[in-house]
């Protein structure tokens, strides 16, 4: 996270992403390192382990506060925030593995804890040094921990934390750092089963009973604490019954053990207990091993997404989105796209050769951890994986992703469309002339048929913005001036962006019927660019110069449009103009400086929601497992 943040250079943040400026700025990154002759690899997490899953609850949950303070802001001042809101765009940490993967450099998605495998990596490796933020990397015994933070790209120069002067300042061998971790709290012992031991230490430590309680002095105290323990396993038994009661007894152990790496032992630890070379995932039995070991190979090089977890664990996640939730008019991504990711994963686990027909089987669960506005998180959503209704059933996975030949390209490609519900339009789609053209079809298609508050104003935005892009080099997009933020179109914004990542995920699923590089957002979408085409559009700008007076670019518009408007007539879906133009109501304060600026609200949308989707309201999904038809229909614009 602390990378992706250093990375994100873009002044502009909130209207979605500008994901040219952000390309140019991972390349400058890396051109500075390379010029200097020093060779990169990069770690994204692949997985959220079961004794992470807590914290990353928390902070979802603490996002939401962050990012409603955020619409708040938006509606108050019609403009972004200032930077100490700074929120990374949705989307950032997906599309930026495969950025960097398209710069032919050395991408790693971890099978496990990605901080334990990049200590482990760097180790066996011999880096030079580890570049991230995150103090468990001067907790393992690995190679120098640089601060990203720190960084200066053009000195190349940025802060080392020392392990030897820590332990030499508190007096501590290297081998009790993992124990100091873990009795000041990490993400395998919370914070509040060591909260009573922490402050003991510290009334012990200080003089005079003096009550100060900064972290430096809580750090000093328990490290004086562990130097009067016995080095050994007894000792840490010891320490062990310092615990609440209720505590699990193995905690202290466990957390320890999360920082010994492959090879390693420690003196905390039972004698001769020593971390395995290798930690292997539990594998599926009903599942062919070439088809797993494909799966495994595009997960841990970064070219697949959500596949490998769901083969494997059966359970995804999803992290915030910039949406708002009070827009009643707008439900959250995870539940516009739900419908899609049913599909993908009914692809992925059902597609077996000579399957039980519908009224005879039943379809496995997918765990989803995904934010959206009334979810707590305090348990997954059990989502049925229902496979596309196609004419013959779903081909199995061998034939999707091991076999070539032109009628599998052909499959592939309907498989792809299937998961959105437009199998039935493959030669309409077909006579697009840019692969990009028919994902970005596709994806608007499915947005309008799930979503009918979506009117003409907002399908001509997203248009004009798909077809004005493709030239814009990324100076161009970054003078691009908007005259004020409107919440609504931040929240679209957002949507389309989250809709790019399921087209990622269900290319991946279908063998790739199209290249990555075409679903990548700096390929389709630009933030400024598209909240400047919203703001024209609901303000009833002509076509023409909403595309900017070029012939090209009107005839593309009209193509994709009659292709949307003749898919969604044949479902009944007809698409209304409904203008939003926004008026100033009263004068604000430039929170960047300067003189003062109009602020712009817009009157409560007077309709209430609707979604077409299988699950039309959250909430529906942690159901036992049942077949098909005891499950909601989809609506009427999605059979």
């Amino acid at each position: 996270m602390a990378c992706l943040r250093y990375w994100y250079t873009p002044e502009a943040w909130v209207h979605g992403g500008q994901w040219r400026e952000y390309l140019d700025s991972l390349k400058r990154f890396v051109n500075a390192f390379s010029t200097a002759g020093i060779g990169l690899v990069f770690f994204f997490d692949g997985v959220i382990e079961q004794k992470k899953r807590d914290e990353w609850i928390k902070r979802r949950l603490r996002c939401n506060l962050e990012i409603a303070k955020i619409f708040q802001y938006i509606k108050a001042n019609a403009c972004q925030p200032g930077t100490e809101m700074f929120f990374i765009p949705s989307g950032l940490a997906t599309f930026t593995r495969f950025a960097l993967k398209s710069m032919g450099l050395n991408i790693k998605c971890s099978l496990q804890e990605a901080d334990y495998e990049v200590a482990n990596y760097a180790r066996l490796n011999e880096c030079m040094a580890i570049l991230s933020q995150d103090t468990d990397f001067l907790i393992y015994d690995t190679v120098p921990y640089l601060s990203i933070t720190k960084l200066s790209l053009e000195k190349l120069s940025t802060v080392m934390y020392s392990r030897g002067k820590l332990c030499h300042s508190l007096n501590l061998r290297m081998a009790d750092l993992p124990l100091l971790a873990c009795l000041l709290g990490n993400d395998t012992v919370p914070e509040n089963t060591v909260d009573r031991l922490k402050y003991r230490c510290l009334d012990e430590y200080l003089p005079n009973g003096r009550t100060a309680r900064q972290r430096k002095q809580i750090v000093a105290a328990v490290a004086h604490y562990i130097c009067n323990v016995d080095h050994s396993h007894s000792g840490l038994r010891e320490v062990k019954r310092n615990l609440p009661c209720h505590s699990d007894e193995s905690l202290l152990e466990k957390g320890v053990e999360s920082y010994i790496l492959p090879g390693q032992s420690s003196p905390w630890l039972p004698r001769n207990k020593i971390s395995p070379v290798t930690q292997q995932c539990e594998m599926p039995t009903c599942l062919n091993h070439r088809i797993l070991q494909f799966a495994r190979e595009k997960h841990i090089n970064a070219e697949s997404s959500m596949v490998y977890k769901v083969l494997i664990k059966g359970e995804v996640d999803c992290s915030n989105t910039l949406e708002d939730e009070l827009d009643a008019d707008l439900p959250g991504q995870a539940i516009i796209y739900r419908p899609a990711r049913q599909s993908i994963y009914g692809i992925l686990l059902s597609a077996e050769p000579n399957a039980q027909p519908d009224s005879a089987r039943l379809y496995p669960t997918v765990k989803e951890w995904f934010v959206y506005p009334g979810n707590l998180l305090q348990q997954p959503d059990l989502v049925l994986a229902l496979p596309p209704e196609l004419p013959g059933g779903i081909p199995d996975l061998q034939t999707l992703w091991l076999t070539e030949g032109p009628a599998v390209e052909k499959l592939r490609y309907r498989m792809f469309l299937a998961c959105f519900g437009l199998q039935d339009f493959v030669q309409e789609f077909l006579h697009l002339e840019l692969p990009s053209t028919a994902v970005v079809c596709c994806l608007l298609l499915y947005m309008t048929l799930q979503v009918t508050t979506l009117c003409v104003e907002d399908l001509d935005a997203y248009l004009a913005q798909v077809v004005c892009i493709r030239d814009k080099p990324a100076d161009h997009l970054a003078q691009i001036q908007v005259p004020h933020v409107d919440s609504r179109a931040v929240h679209l914004a957002s949507l389309f962006v989250r809709g790019l990542s399921v087209l990622i995920a269900a290319n991946s699923a279908c063998g790739f019927p199209f290249k990555m590089v075409g679903l990548m957002p700096w390929e389709v979408f630009d933030g400024k660019l598209f909240h400047a085409k919203y703001l024209q559009s609901h303000n009833g700008c002509t076509m023409e110069d909403l595309l900017e007076k070029n012939d090209i670019l009107v005839h593309e518009f009209q193509k994709m449009k009659f292709l949307i408007n003749t898919v969604c007539a044949g479902k009944n879906r007809i698409l209304q103009s409904k203008p939003r133009p926004l008026a100033p109501v009263r004068d604000r304060p430039d929170p960047h400086g300067g003189g003062s600026h109009h602020n712009f609200q817009r009157a409560q949308p007077t309709h209430h929601p609707r979604y077409q989707g299988r699950y039309p309201q959250p909430g529906w999904t942690n159901s036992a497992q049942a077949g098909r038809r005891s499950q909601p229909r989809p609506g009427s614009y999605n059979k």
